[in-house]
């Protein structure tokens, strides 16, 4: 597919590997034909951009299934705009 002109990426935390080898192969197979390996993480990272949006709540509750220390990082800005007063 990078052939034809599309950017092509493959988020390599979403599949199962029987081993690191094979991780490892599949990673340098998949950057040799120019697509580009990334994970879950920068993904939702990526999606969510900014909290300025209207959906922001509801890309942190699904950033926070998969790295649960991000809830905490949630909470706080919910109470921030509690406190200071939001825009949305």
């Amino acid at each position: 597919m990078p052939s034809a002109g599309y950017n092509v990426y493959t988020v390599i935390d979403a599949s199962g590997d029987p081993s690191e080898m094979a991780s490892r192969t599949s990673v340098a197979r998949f950057a040799q034909a120019g697509v580009v390996p990334t994970t879950t993480n920068a993904i939702l990272s990526e999606l969510h951009r900014t909290w300025n949006r209207p959906e922001a709540a509801e890309l942190a509750a699904l950033y926070g299934l998969v790295a649960p220390n991000y809830a905490a990082v949630a909470e706080s800005y919910r109470k921030a705009e509690e406190v200071f007063g939001g825009t949305n």
